[in-house]
């Protein structure tokens, strides 16, 4: 038998142990040695702990931390204890010597010294949020970049070079890697049958190679150094030529040395645009916003298009509108993205139409190198949390973090009166549109 601990010290493991206890001889009395018995089902053997720990993923810190949020910046959304001054939230630092920002994993010990507000200090993060920092960090990516046209060949010219990057406003920033200064890197429209030219200049001072993930490629232009190429020297330029054979959600990233190029943001969205334009999103599901939604979980934590909450940017829709949002997971880990308040309809995987195999859900599991396509109907007004449920992914000792991001659905006429915006009635739906949203800058292109 272990060591006896008190109720209210494990009050929370000692729900998980009872619903998994089924061994009545691991529910023996306290012993009459201690000067504090506890109640029956807090005794704690070692074989029991492993078992509960198993049961909770390890996550003991976060067990009854719930993963919603109120339809206000006052309500506090997420609420949890908070870290020691100093501490930062993410994941484990990569191994390689060349990321010494990668943030570390947030504790689960208790803090030393008096006990902080964690209300408080989730609201605060929060308010940054709803307060635009999203759009005041400077190095958006996602930008659409315009192909020049030569001799019917669309032809598309990046740089990759090492750059400061900053996950949020005030963390200091991070040793990353860009296409085209910044990450994600450009995003690439093309449509079904264009012949394609992209030129990649190295400016690091390392090689790489250049992967079109997704695509049916000719095998020398598949971007595996020492296999289909020679890796591309610092300094040196390399041009990949292909038709877009594949239409659907694909990216592109960096194939050389890749756990440490990817994991500091040589990746980007590669969009593939059916031929015929009535299955295009635009008309097939009436999609007014077309949002392009990477995920990474190496340098600088849990990040949504490069960035971690609070500044992450939330999507901004109008009621009625539809939209389409189209998951890339470049990280090591499964991330399961779940949206509050309304359905997510699932309609494409890996860049092919599901059809009738379309689904409803509001939770969806994207593994590493995944791309899922998701059309949500805007029908239910307010701020709905927007996250990885995986709860170390999203929320810390001092309120959310990294993977968390919002859909804020506002109603025109509630929100637009006479005298012009109402953020002081409306401080939600006020705050998001003046934060503004990658979707802004992601238009589903025409034909």
């Amino acid at each position: 038998m272990g060591p006896q601990v008190t109720y209210t010290r494990w009050h929370s493991l000692q729900n998980v142990l009872m619903d998994i206890d089924t061994q009545p001889a691991e529910r023996s009395a306290p012993s009459s040695t201690t000067t504090h018995p506890v109640p029956e089902p807090a005794i704690l053997t070692r074989r029991r702990f492993l078992r509960a720990a198993a049961v909770t993923g390890g996550g003991l810190a976060v067990i009854g931390v719930a993963a919603c949020a109120g339809p206000t910046p006052t309500s506090g959304w997420l609420a949890g204890p908070a870290l020691a001054a100093g501490a930062s939230a993410g994941p484990p630092a990569s191994p390689s010597a060349s990321m010494p920002h990668a943030s570390a994993a947030p504790s689960v010990a208790p803090s030393a010294g008096p006990p902080m507000d964690h209300d408080a200090n989730a609201l605060a993060v929060v308010e940054r949020f709803l307060g635009g920092e999203g759009a005041a960090v400077e190095g958006l990516g996602n930008q659409p970049l315009e192909p020049r046209l030569v001799d019917g060949v669309k032809v598309f010219e990046l740089t990759i070079e090492e750059m400061d990057h900053r996950i949020d406003a005030q963390k200091d920033p991070v040793q990353a890697l860009g296409f085209n200064g910044t990450w994600p890197g450009p995003r690439l429209t093309v449509i079904e049958g264009d012949k394609i030219r992209v030129t990649f200049k190295n400016n690091m001072s390392e090689s790489t190679g250049i992967h079109f993930h997704g695509q049916r490629l000719p095998n020398n232009m598949d971007g595996v150094p020492h296999v289909t190429q020679e890796p591309i020297e610092p300094g040196a330029s390399f041009t990949y030529e292909f038709t877009a054979r594949t239409p659907g959600s694909h990216m592109y990233h960096s194939h050389h040395n890749a756990t440490d190029q990817v994991g500091r943001g040589l990746l980007g969205a590669f969009i593939v645009e059916p031929k015929d334009p009535a299955q295009r999103y635009d008309q097939l599901y009436g999609a007014t916003q077309d949002i392009i939604w990477i995920s990474n979980d190496a340098l600088g934590g849990f990040t949504i298009n490069g960035r971690g909450f609070p500044a992450t940017t939330p999507i901004v829709a109008n009621l009625g509108d539809k939209i389409v949002v189209r998951f890339m997971n470049e990280g090591n880990m499964m991330h399961p993205w779940h949206l509050h308040g309304v359905p997510m309809r699932v309609v494409a995987r890996d860049g092919f139409p599901l059809g009738p195999a379309s689904f409803t859900c509001d939770t969806l599991g994207v593994n590493p190198g995944e791309r899922w396509d998701v059309v949500i109907d805007c029908d239910e007004p307010g701020a709905w949390a927007f996250h990885c449920h995986i709860l170390q992914h999203a929320e810390g000792q001092d309120g959310m973090f990294g993977m968390v991001t919002a859909l804020v659905i506002q109603d025109p006429a509630a929100v637009v009166s006479s005298s012009g915006p109402v953020a002081a009635t409306s401080p939600v739906a006020g705050a998001a549109r003046a934060a503004g949203s990658t979707a802004l800058l992601c238009q589903v292109p025409t034909a």
